[in-house]
């Protein structure tokens, strides 16, 4: 006879291991299970005669094996048998058709290696428990499995309804689907499932079955994973009030205001790291972990030499260190530059500097490796790689700020990447997310375009917590205004305070930035 068909077992439970043939009949082939229909064609096929599910084998004992005392077997008639030496060897847990409200399926737990099988028709059976319920009332507590709901019901006194789902956190979301309405008939649904990744996934995936503000959620004491492990250990005043403490959810994203007070107080004192310079500290109030801070300027304006400052700042005033990606120059280039802060001239520009001098310096800036660099030859330009380089600084390596000057070398390897810099966008989103991630403040170098524009998208600016434009008139006759870089924010997320912040002299003998007066010479337009 050909099969047409296979569907779920009433008798065992299966899925799929029901037969069903062209005639009609039926047949399970799960081992000892026996589930047979014959069909129309079937010559002096007797009737079929389900199981009986009312054999209610087994004594109502106290499960003293799992803490359950008398009078709560009693309510859930919950039955045991016992092995020859007169210990528990199952557990019968019985299931009520929700149409009949009669006893129709059963399911056994063998206590020796606790596995499970079910005796009787489950078909239109209810949760564990729910023959023992209102239906209505205050609070109804679920749980993922029945050695569960007995415990909760045992830890208080049998007070308050108790059920558990089927078959444990995998068949949570079909069972709470077809008894949603027998739930939704309280107040308030108290989900206490399992600490372990199942319990997880089993909230996970029905949490946002239910009516708004109808759901809490219990969070188990540290070291317990279920309340069955409580009652055990004695724990039932823990248990109590984590049950008592357990909050309304809400969705991802959704808060209430009486919520909010550590992250008020966690934002009001969110710690800072101050500038080098007066000015933009004061516009700014300093650079923060999470943050994505981009500087914009034209090509030759002293962007890097701007950067080794706040480079240099950071690395001396905090316990961090500083990460630096200097993808417009060398490895030796980078260390050339805070050597020549030791040396207190740009020694790159020093022809009569001797190597035992260079060595000097070189110990000086190395001392203690309070930065760290990235060797980019050969790296292949490759957008994930950097990402992960940053990550390894972060995590691994202790960095607290990174530079990455600059974007748009970064960017050349983006794949589609045209003149326009399409995905320029995506890059700094990721950017912006990976500061997040790191805990960290991630200074940005920019190209501008013309004026006050960064080079490649309009977007940059708005995933940035601040942008900071550096000009300068390089080519002014008067030497004065030349080696004079203006600062000016454009945009700050923090205390939102926009303008020119400060200026900054080059001294070409020393090779540093420092903050001076605005010259009187100078020009100077805002464009806010």
């Amino acid at each position: 006879m050909a099969v047409v068909a296979r569907k779920g077992c009433p008798q065992c439970g299966s899925r799929n291991n029901v037969a069903v043939y062209e005639d009609g009949g039926e047949h399970c082939f799960t081992p000892g299970c026996g589930h047979h229909v014959f069909g129309e064609g079937s010559f002096g096929a007797p009737a079929f005669q389900p199981k009986s599910v009312l054999e209610m084998t087994g004594e109502i004992q106290p499960l003293t094996d799992r803490g359950i005392s008398h009078k709560i077997a009693k309510k859930y008639q919950v039955r045991v048998t016992y092995d020859q030496n007169g210990k528990i060897a199952e557990h019968r847990y019985p299931y009520f058709n929700t149409k009949t409200r009669e006893a129709a399926a059963f399911k056994i737990r063998t206590t020796a290696n606790k596995g499970f099988r079910w005796n009787g028709d489950r078909t239109d059976t209810g949760l564990f428990g729910q023959q023992t319920c209102r239906g209505k009332g205050k609070y109804v507590t679920l749980v993922e499995g029945e050695l569960d709901a007995l415990s909760v019901s045992e830890m208080f006194d049998g007070k308050w309804d108790v059920v558990s789902i089927k078959d444990g956190a995998t068949s949570a979301r079909r069972d709470v689907q077809e008894q949603l309405e027998f739930l939704e008939g309280y107040d308030t649904i108290v989900l206490c499932f399992d600490g372990d990744e199942a319990g997880r996934e089993g909230v996970e995936s029905i949490k946002d079955l239910f009516s708004p503000n109808k759901l809490r959620i219990v969070r188990l004491p540290s070291g317990f994973k279920d309340p069955n492990q409580m009652l055990l250990a004695g724990k039932v005043s823990e248990f109590v009030k984590s049950w008592w403490d357990a909050k309304p959810y809400s969705p991802a994203g959704i808060i209430s205001p009486s919520d909010t007070w550590e992250q008020v107080l966690s934002y009001k004192h969110t710690p800072s790291v101050p500038y080098p310079w007066k000015g933009l500290n004061d516009i700014l109030m300093g650079q923060r972990k999470g943050e994505l801070n981009i500087w914009a300027a034209e090509t030759g304006v002293g962007k890097s030499q701007t950067m080794r400052e706040v480079i240099y700042h950071n690395m001396n005033t905090t316990s961090g260190r500083v990460g630096c990606l200097m993808l417009e120059e060398s490895v030796a280039k980078s260390m050339m530059g805070w050597m020549s802060f030791h040396a207190g001239r740009p020694l790159h520009k020093d022809p009569n500097v001797t190597d035992e001098e260079l060595r000097k310096y070189w110990e000086q800036a190395s001392a203690g490796d309070k930065f760290v660099l990235l060797d980019h030859k050969g790296w292949g330009n490759d957008i994930d790689k950097l990402k992960s380089r940053v990550r390894f600084m972060a995590k691994s390596l202790g960095c607290e700020s990174i530079i990455l000057d600059h974007l748009h070398i970064a960017l050349s390897s983006v794949s589609g990447a045209s003149g326009d810099w399409a995905g320029i966008d995506e890059l700094v989103t990721q950017l912006t997310v990976l500061a997040q991630e790191c805990d960290i403040c991630l200074h940005l170098v920019s190209h501008v375009s013309e004026g006050r524009s960064l080079r490649g998208s309009k977007g940059i600016s708005k995933l940035a917590d601040a942008v900071i434009f550096l000009e300068r008139v390089k080519h002014n006759e008067d030497p004065e205004i030349a080696n004079v870089t203006t600062v000016v924010v454009d945009k700050n997320r923090w205390a939102g305070d926009c303008g020119t912040a400060c200026y900054l002299k080059y001294d070409r003998f020393t090779g540093r930035m420092t903050e001076c007066a605005k010259p009187e010479s100078m020009v100077v337009v805002d464009e806010f």
